[in-house]
């Protein structure tokens, strides 16, 4: 098979992010890396590659058409059929079909995400040490320290009673021996729900590689994005770390969820008084915890350190 030819910059314009020779391959690599785990879950759940080909090919038209404008200007079909090796006749389709679709948007986890964060944020429901409470189930019961009350502080259309039957199915609360709703301190990581988890799959991966990719392409001011990595450890060790860092993690999280509550009351009560649109920044902060085998995925790198 003969070499292909990259082009002349004379015969075409260079594309942002696409070296003259074609991808690196330390690149090539590590997107194989990230899209290994990834292709595991999509074959488990019986995603083949036909179907990722057709989802991708709409992600590319997407992408292109979004975040390599020139000036601005909405790009024509031609252009992003160029950035995106996407057909021409295919671009114009799937652009149709992408402007005509309504976003699926999931109601139930993000406020699920919200009660949790309020519970573990608000001094009212927090016990001297820090934990939360466990609350009462009904304000008959408890009064502003129940679960009734914590779920109508954050939406007053949805009955208590539907969310805690569904949190005590998915792993997230259980109920003590009085009867109280007592929050599960790994939550909102649900032991079952597979819709659950893939809300959170997306967001959480999603800003990850956002971050990464804002990095990568050298884009300012950076995002931090560090992490420490071992590879000739005893299991025992690895335990005793992944304890360590479970416990430091979860202080840490606690800590900026409380603040970003305060920051998020404050910023909203000056946007009242000032007449000003409320805020609409966000942030993401994460920490996540892997361990295997050395040698268990192929194109591992034996290194050790921090990054």
């Amino acid at each position: 098979m003969p070499t292909p030819i990259a082009p002349s910059p004379k015969s075409a314009p260079a594309l942002r992010g696409v070296a003259p020779g074609g991808p690196s391959p330390v690149l090539v690599r590590a997107l194989r890396k990230v899209l290994r785990p990834l292709v595991r879950l999509m074959l488990s759940h019986g995603i083949t590659y036909t179907y990722l080909a057709d989802m991708l090919k709409g992600l590319f038209v997407e992408v292109a058409d979004r975040d390599f404008r020139l000036d601005a200007k909405s790009p024509t079909d031609s252009r992003v059929s160029l950035v995106s090796g996407v057909h021409r006749k295919d671009v114009a389709r799937l652009r149709q079909l992408l402007s005509s679709e309504d976003p699926i948007e999931s109601s139930v986890v993000p406020r699920g995400a919200q009660l949790v964060a309020r519970w573990m944020a608000d001094p009212k429901y927090l016990a001297a040490d820090g934990s939360p409470r466990p609350l009462a189930c009904l304000i008959s019961e408890g009064g502003e320290l129940s679960f009734e009350a914590l779920v109508s502080s954050v939406n007053s259309d949805i009955r208590s009673r539907v969310v805690l039957d569904e949190w005590l199915d998915l792993g997230v609360a259980h109920l003590d021996e009085q009867g109280r709703v007592c929050l599960n301190t790994s939550a909102f990581v649900p032991s079952k729900g597979v819709d659950e988890k893939a809300f959170f799959l997306g967001h959480n991966l999603h800003d990850h590689a956002a971050a990464a990719v804002h990095n990568l392409l050298g884009e300012q001011p950076p995002f931090m994005e560090r992490s420490v990595h071992y590879n000739a450890l005893s299991a025992s060790s690895v335990e005793r770390l992944r304890r360590m860092s479970e416990q430091q993690a979860m202080q840490m999280l606690l800590a900026v969820n409380m603040l970003a509550t305060e920051c998020e009351a404050q910023d909203a009560e000056e946007a009242v008084k000032s007449g000003d649109p409320v805020p609409d920044q966000r942030f993401t902060l994460g920490a996540y915890f892997y361990s295997a085998s050395s040698g268990e995925e192929p194109g591992d790198s034996h290194r050790q350190g921090s990054q």
